[in-house]
């Protein structure tokens, strides 16, 4: 009996295994994140930025004349902040037991009681007052006012104004490197810029080019990276420590969300077209779309919950399309009742 043959197909078992052993393990080709869950929320209005609440599971979604709280785990309504003109978004500051909710078209924050939603007090901030974060390192809440050009800087103890910085152009969303530095995106500038939480001065600015019209914001605070989406089809990622464009990742269209999660190392953009886009970290410096995650139309908001590492979007259902009289399409309406978060897992 010849053994040749099987000593070859020994060797060759033994060379495969080694090969697997040590070659690089790939993330496999399609789907990595799925949607997991859908809730429909129901409700009428419009909507804006999604704000997890990670120690409690919950979820503030601004619907343009009140707050929805849900809980994160079944999609159940907790309550509502109501008497909102024009709701955006919502700072938590767990330590005074308040949050507080920007009301866009009267220029004002309103603090509200983190345990009953009841409203507690308004603040004054200035004109489309929309994004607002909390940042600890100086105990301060910060406002984005798009059409005001400034950020409104509130005393989250007593609920006083402090003061109102100007940014030299229209903000939208921010984040806190937890270092006494506060971050902007300036959509008509195309620029992010810095504010020193303390000194409530604006520090450095640097532009996205060519990247445009810069909105949505993440951050990851061990490599000193923004993630800026922007609304001419890209992820700018700046080093927020040099003031300078690291690359930019192709995402989808009308993005309005942003978030990157520390311990997988992906980002993601939400966008009006419906899509999902993860974007992975190689390095500080690389970076590759994961996955294009289709949601829903509309789906242009989202928050993510670094302590169950899902991540939510929201939207509606929309009707037919109606043709005007002239013959040009208008948006198509919503239907009523259809509002609903889409929960995304891997």
């Amino acid at each position: 009996m010849n053994s040749m043959p099987n000593l070859r197909l020994i060797v060759i078992f033994v060379i495969t295994i080694l090969l697997l052993g040590t070659a690089p393990i790939l993330p496999a080709q399609g789907a990595v994140y799925r949607i997991a869950h859908t809730y429909k929320l129901g409700g009428n209005g419009s909507w804006d930025y999604v704000v997890p609440d990670p120690p409690n599971h919950r979820l503030f979604i601004g619907r343009e004349n009140r707050v929805m709280v849900v809980d994160e785990n079944d999609g159940k309504l907790l309550g509502e902040v109501m008497g909102i003109n024009g709701a955006h978004g919502v700072a938590i500051v767990g330590h005074t037991g308040h949050g507080f909710a920007t009301s866009g078209n009267d220029g004002s924050v309103l603090m509200f009681d983190l345990t009953t939603f009841k409203v507690l007090g308004k603040i004054p901030a200035a004109e489309d007052a929309d994004a607002i974060i909390y940042d600890s390192a100086s105990d301060r809440v910060f406002t984005f006012n798009g059409d005001a050009h400034s950020s409104t800087v509130i005393d989250p103890g007593p609920a006083k104004l402090i003061a109102n910085i100007n940014l030299g152009g229209k903000p939208e969303y921010g984040a806190s490197a937890g270092d006494g530095k506060v971050y902007a995106n300036i959509v008509d500038n195309g620029e992010v810029v810095e504010i020193d939480a303390k000194k409530l001065t604006v520090t450095r600015r640097w532009s996205v080019a060519p990247a445009k019209q810069p909105v949505a914001m993440a951050i990851d605070t061990k490599h000193h990276r923004l993630f800026s989406g922007c609304r001419s089809g890209v992820m700018a990622i700046s080093d927020y420590q040099s003031g300078k464009l690291v690359t930019t990742v192709p995402i989808g269209t009308g993005v309005d969300g942003a978030g990157y999660d520390p311990a997988s190392g992906d980002a993601f953009a939400s966008c009006a077209d419906g899509t999902l886009t993860i974007i992975h970290q190689d390095d500080a410096d690389k970076y590759r779309v994961l996955q294009t995650l289709q949601t829903a139309q509309g789906g242009r908001n989202m928050g993510l919950d670094p302590t169950t590492h899902r991540v939510f979007v929201v939207s509606t259902k929309f009707g037919p399309m109606p043709e005007s009289a002239g013959g040009g399409r208008r948006r198509p309406p919503i239907l009523p009742d259809s509002f609903m978060v889409m929960v995304i897992e891997r």
